[in-house]
């Protein structure tokens, strides 16, 4: 068995269909194992025998609307994967704080980056500093700015199909895998 982490887009708790509960629920249903959320932001650990992460991808987002009424881009990332993440210490001697809040974006399909890394958009209190297995990762002033102009920012440059985690986020949820 592999453990992947399904990573869902935008949810919101507040929506009684989109508890952690209700979640987990749909990918038990999809006969999945060892089903549990972490945090309730959309991030549901789960086991399967397949190691095909886009075969998974496209099965759990086609039950989003069938089961709870709602689409969701979701990326699957297996436990190795976000190992990598870790030990790449891409936030080497950084703190994820006040002012200095540090975020994983994940990219459903490879993105070709239009800019080198490390990368400072114009008059932007953020950076990318740098890319390991599919994600990008991104320090931001939030003294400065809130973190949802990063967001907006990502969108524009990549599109809808990605997903993001502060760095503590992803550290908590490889914890949760074991």
């Amino acid at each position: 068995m592999i453990k992947y982490v399904a990573l869902l887009r935008g949810i919101g708790p507040s929506n009684p269909n989109m508890h952690q509960r209700k979640l987990a629920g749909v990918l038990e249903e999809l006969g999945f194992s060892n089903v549990h959320g972490v945090i309730s932001s959309g991030n549901v650990i789960f086991e399967s025998i397949s190691n095909d992460a886009k075969i998974l991808e496209d099965k759990v987002e086609q039950a989003w609307p069938e089961q709870l009424g709602f689409n969701s881009t979701t990326i699957i990332r297996n436990q190795e994967q976000l190992q990598s993440i870790v030990d790449a210490d891409p936030f080497r001697g950084l703190t994820h704080g006040r002012t200095s809040y540090l975020l994983v974006t994940f990219f459903k399909n490879p993105a070709k980056l239009p800019f080198k890394l490390p990368y400072q958009p114009p008059n932007k209190p953020y950076k990318l500093i740098s890319e390991v297995d599919g994600a990008i990762f991104t320090v931001t002033d939030s003294s400065r700015i809130p973190t949802t102009d990063l967001m907006t920012w990502l969108e524009k440059q990549f599109g809808k199909d990605i997903t993001s985690r502060t760095y503590l986020t992803v550290q908590r949820i490889l914890r949760k895998m074991g």
